[in-house]
């Protein structure tokens, strides 16, 4: 079969993965393997292929495809997410561009609009993915608006509610202007940012008498309520029990007394607008303070903004403080940092706002999950100091708001028969909840035109949190034989950023819905960030495209490229060097497969004894280098796992096996030899597979003619046997006499063609089994074990051996001799000059102790380099 000379990345990836797909190989079914289970983090159904992706992905296909060679049931279920609010968005922008406003259409209108586009842009990433090489069961791919994921969904709804976890109340929740919906507080990214504090008199009722309050957010005056001072603050006493006219509004508002009012913040007096900020609405329960909501949903002032009604918030505050300062109110601006709230999504500045939502309570729910991480260990993050994290979120758990301004996504089952706030009943279908709603009113003439669904739909989390167990129909169907074998699930691979938004949601949905963990490891990676550190993104311009990546560097490279940079939970800092590194490994391997290919067999030529022991300490280097993989696979150290394979095929396989073995020039080479060089490349092939399949998988069919059982891809995993660490040992020493050899040559300019003799002054155990290979490495003519120094040679040292070159007749003796007197020169002026900065006290007093370290390093590098010239030259000389 004839090899080309060149790797063709594009033409190999496309042919293998076809392949893959037509032989079904990432099917699985239930059988009576065991199961080996990964349910993707469902990417949002808008989004396109990025980085964050990639590496998520890459670490997937890595332990699918082990897994999948250790002989394992392997079953990693791909899906999307409907992403309430980044769907929605593109679907409303989509009908704006075509004039139409949301507002002016149905649900139902806007429900096929929304559809169609999913139809016709969702899923992109799905097939992204296949470039990449991830080996899900694409059979099993799910949506989390498909049928019976719907229906899980509105069931685990109904049973919370029924339970009484679930309950709709008015609270303050976190408002995105942008989207026009309430989102949960881990939604919310709070941000230090530059702004204004602006210092604001209001008078007092009756008197010429001001106060100043401090404000960060003047338009929020309308809303005011109240002042609150301190009861204890002797500065104010004389305000008590008196009113405040709001400025500009002319409202008259008291003013109040609460410790709540730190003594020492701001001014002493505290503005309380009840309907807009969480502690000013605690002030405002206890006190019994009016309520004043002042903003649109899209965060424009409403009527009680008077003239400003209709504005934006941030228009408002520019020219409210100016009205402000026009009329005497504005007393000072100072600049201020503070945190801002910003959507996670859109990116608004979020508004606290009074609003009916439903919430799930979540603290006796939390409890499980808290155990299983923290206590019991039987959910394990990798990395270990996540666990600091997660407990802080959990233990800190707020009752969830899961109720969305939305009509994109599930809608919340929750039936109106009347106006009155609990005039509602909730039930899974229409139906049921007629007879509900007909049970507690006993209206008998009751029907289902009587009834009115709730508007909001679910948090996108809200269906995200039964992944694991909706995919396999565990919520509808418990006791399905699927959801049985493949549940719990073994390891999920994802960001930190959403540790308690996903993470520890599913650990409390599989506690509270099976008894069981969902997943055995949570493997959580690093972000992907630029050399600058910076978080790749799309305003930054520095997030390269994934798949122009793929097209340069090989899906193969890629994958590699991702891998080396990135540790267990640090951030990833990528570089496109790494990925052409990656293309540079493949090469290398594909030109050591070349070179082998390309020997000629004889048949009744019997096997060197040089070729026989590099065999043999291969064999053990690779089960040494397998026992590594494992540990670090035990450990997650993905990264780790896959530079002990590079090291090994490059380095161990490539680099000296093969120069080890590899016949003289235009002469063939032993059958044996050339078999068993062949099998330990089958070897290496298994264990680089889950990092580059594309590439192995077309070496692995070049090796042999393979039928469809014999695929690469679901190939046995090397099995693990005891090795000789003392052999290895010894292979080290030898490796390194070799080098001590090849710097010889270099450096005195001996060709290699040029055969010479070694001398060997022995006295470290090393027996004379290797002199064969180091005589066909070092290409040496005679080893001489010898009992004194060697005149006229020059020498190196490995451990306490000394080895002993010729050099009459190779180099210019003279020449060599003047060289080295000059390097002698050279280095002990040197040493005079580090020494001279040694000697001055104020240098060794003052510098740092690690630049006085590093002199002394300098100083007995030196001395010792000085001694060796020494005594080359006094052999020489």
């Amino acid at each position: 079969m004839a090899i080309a000379a060149k790797y063709n990345a594009k033409e190999i990836e496309d042919k293998w993965y076809d392949y893959w797909m037509k032989n079904n190989y990432f099917h699985s079914e239930v059988n009576e393997k065991e199961p080996y289970t990964i349910v993707i983090p469902p990417p949002n159904v808008t989004g396109v292929l990025h980085m964050g992706h990639m590496l998520n992905n890459t670490i997937q296909d890595v332990l699918i495809r082990r897994a999948r060679l250790q002989g394992y049931n392997a079953c990693w279920v791909p899906g999307t997410d409907h992403a309430s609010i980044a769907t929605e968005a593109k679907v409303v922008a989509k009908l704006k561009a075509e004039g139409i406003d949301k507002n002016t259409i149905s649900r139902e209108e806007f429900m096929k609009h929304a559809w169609e586009w999913t139809e016709n842009y969702g899923g992109v990433i799905l097939n992204q993915l296949k470039k990449l090489g991830a080996s899900c069961d694409w059979e099993r791919t799910k949506f989390t608006l498909d049928e019976k994921l719907y229906s899980s969904v509105i069931k685990s709804f109904v049973d919370l509610y029924n339970k009484g976890l679930i309950y709709r109340g008015y609270r303050m929740v976190n408002w995105d202007p942008e989207a026009k919906t309430t989102l949960s507080d881990e939604e919310v990214i709070y941000e230090e940012k530059q702004g204004n504090l602006y210092y604001i008199n209001y008078k007092i009722e009756g008197s010429d008498d001001t106060l100043t309050i401090a404000t960060t957010r003047p338009e929020t005056i309308f809303g005011d309520s109240a002042i609150c001072i301190n009861p204890n603050d002797e500065r104010f006493t004389h305000l008590k029990d008196k009113k405040a006219v709001v400025p500009v509004v002319n409202r008259v508002i008291p003013i109040i007394e609460d410790e709540y009012v730190d003594l020492e913040f701001g001014t002493g007096c505290l503005k309380v607008t009840p309907a807009h900020d969480e502690n000013d609405k605690v002030l405002g329960e206890k006190h019994n303070l009016e309520v004043i909501d002042i903003f649109n949903d899209d965060a424009s002032l409403n009527e009680y903004g008077l003239h400003f009604e209709g504005k934006d918030r941030f228009q408002v505050r520019k020219e409210f403080v100016k009205e402000l300062e026009e009329k005497g109110f504005l007393i000072k601006t100072e600049q201020h940092l503070h945190k801002v709230g910003t959507s996670e999504r859109t990116k608004a500045v979020i508004e606290p706002k009074m609003s009916d939502q439903w919430f799930l309570k979540m603290e006796d729910l939390a409890k499980p999950a808290i155990e299983a991480v923290l206590e019991t260990g039987e959910v394990k993050l990798f990395p270990d100091k996540f666990k600091n994290t997660y407990s802080h979120w959990m233990n800190n758990i707020r009752d969830w708001n899961i109720s969305r301004q939305l009509w994109w996504g599930h809608r919340i089952p929750a039936f109106y028969y009347g106006n009155g706030k609990e005039d509602f009943v909730v039930a899974e279908t229409l139906e049921d909840a007629l007879a509900l709603a007909i049970k507690k009113t006993g209206k008998e003439n009751l029907s289902t035109e009587d009834l009115r669904q709730d508007d909001d739909a679910l948090d996108t989390w809200f269906s995200s949190w039964l992944w694991p167990m909706s995919v396999f129909d565990g919520i509808n169907n418990p006791d399905n034989e699927e959801f049985n074998y493949y549940y719990p699930t073994n390891d999920l691979v994802t960001g930190p950023d959403i540790l308690f938004f996903w993470v520890a949601r599913m650990i409390i949905a599989g506690y509270e819905y099976t008894g069981k963990k969902p997943f055995n490891n949570v493997y959580l990676t690093g972000l992907v960030r630029d050399k600058q550190r910076r978080k790749m993104s799309k305003s930054l311009g520095n997030s390269p495209d994934a798949l122009q990546l793929i097209e340069d560097y090989s899906a193969d490279g890629v994958r590699v490229g991702l891998l080396l940079s990135n540790a267990a939970g640090n951030d990833l800092m990528f570089d496109e060097a790494l990925c052409q590194q990656g293309k540079g490994f493949g090469n290398k391997i594909w030109n050591a497969f070349r070179l082998v290919k390309g020997w000629e067999i004889d048949k009744n030529r019997s096997q060197p004894e040089s070729a026989a022991i590099a065999i043999k300490w291969y064999k053990n280097t690779f089960q040494k280098t397998l026992a590594e993989i494992e540990d670090h696979f035990s450990k997650y150290r993905i990264s780790d796992a896959l530079m002990a394979t590079y090291k090994l095929i490059w380095d161990d396989y490539c680099s000296w096996l093969l120069e080890m073995v590899k016949p003289a020039y235009s002469e063939p080479i032993d059958t044996k030899t050339f078999e068993e060089v062949i099998l330990l490349l089958e070897e290496n092939l298994k264990i680089l597979h889950p990092f580059m399949p594309f590439l192995t998988e077309e070496i692995w069919q070049n090796i042999t003619e393979r039928n469809q059982e014999d695929a690469l891809v679901i190939a046995s995993w090397p099995n693990q046997t005891d090795y000789n660490k003392e052999l290895i040992a010894d292979f080290e020493m030898v490796k390194d006499i070799i080098s001590g050899i090849r710097t010889v040559r270099k450096d005195k300019n001996i060709s290699f063609k040029d055969t010479i003799e070694l001398c060997v002054l022995n006295n470290e155990s090393l027996t004379e089994d290797y002199d064969t290979v180091i005589a066909k490495l070092g290409n040496i003519s005679a080893i001489n074990y010898v009992t004194v120094p060697q005149e006229n040679s020059v020498s190196y040292r490995v451990k306490s051996n000394e080895y002993f070159i010729p050099i009459l007749g190779a180099i210019d003796v003279e020449a060599e001799i003047e060289k080295l007197q000059e390097e002698l020169k050279y280095n002990q002026g040197f040493l005079k000059s580090v020494e001279k900065k040694l000697s001055n006290e104020r240098f060794v007093n003052n510098a740092p102790k690690q630049v006085v370290a590093i002199e002394k390093q300098k100083q007995a590098d030196a001395e010792a380099k000085i001694e060796a010239i020494k005594q080359s030259l006094t052999k020489m000389l």
